[in-house]
């Protein structure tokens, strides 16, 4: 059963804690890691709507970040968690839940970020007039691909005892181990090394 996610109080975590993880490979999943530690404290990075904007910025689909309603908050935290759900049961091989089904679905139906020419070579996405929605929905759209495609079978969880994010395994052989082979690999390579030699 899944840990509920919990918003620490300020100043318990150090500001690195709460920084945002882009070593996914996918936009659904990168967003799925606004959860720090799933295994262990399961805490809330998106504390208030301030990070959530802070996260659509980071992620590179916006160049300022909006303003997010309480409202905004709580449906963009559902959505995450149907995602997260969803390609966990994938991962195990099991069925996804309807509610969250029924989550992304209803996200992915808003119109989301358009793309726009702003110079030969260059683009940018447009927002529209709801950037909160847009960004969902495009967040939704990119798991309905991954989860309603051939390339569901490549979504993993870090083998690091030390980390449990999710990513897309884009390698040519499909056996990847880790989220980011210079961080968690190297740890783990580095703790098997030290325990063959003591």
């Amino acid at each position: 059963m899944a840990t509920a996610v919990r918003v620490l109080p300020p100043g318990e975590l150090p500001d690195w804690e709460l920084q945002f993880r882009f070593l996914s490979g996918r936009l659904c999943l990168a967003y799925t890691a606004t959860v720090g530690e799933r295994w262990r404290r399961s805490f809330e990075r998106l504390r208030a709507g301030e990070d959530l904007g802070r996260w659509f910025v980071a992620a590179g689909l916006l160049a300022e970040p909006p303003t997010v309603t309480e409202t905004q908050l709580r449906s963009a935290r559902r959505l995450r968690e149907a995602v997260y759900r969803t390609a966990r049961a994938a991962i195990d091989g099991g069925a996804a839940g309807d509610s969250d089904l029924r989550t992304i679905n209803t996200h992915a139906r808003h119109a989301g970020l358009a793309p726009q020419l702003t110079g030969l070579g260059t683009r940018e996405l447009h927002p529209g007039r709801t950037p909160v929605e847009a960004v969902l929905a495009t967040v939704a759209r990119d798991a309905v691909e991954l989860l309603g495609s051939p390339d569901v079978a490549r979504i993993r969880e870090c083998a690091s005892d030390e980390c449990a994010l999710l990513f897309f395994d884009a390698s040519r052989p499909g056996r990847r181990r880790w989220c980011s082979d210079q961080a968690c690999g190297n740890r783990a390579r580095a703790a098997h090394h030290r325990a063959r030699r003591s």
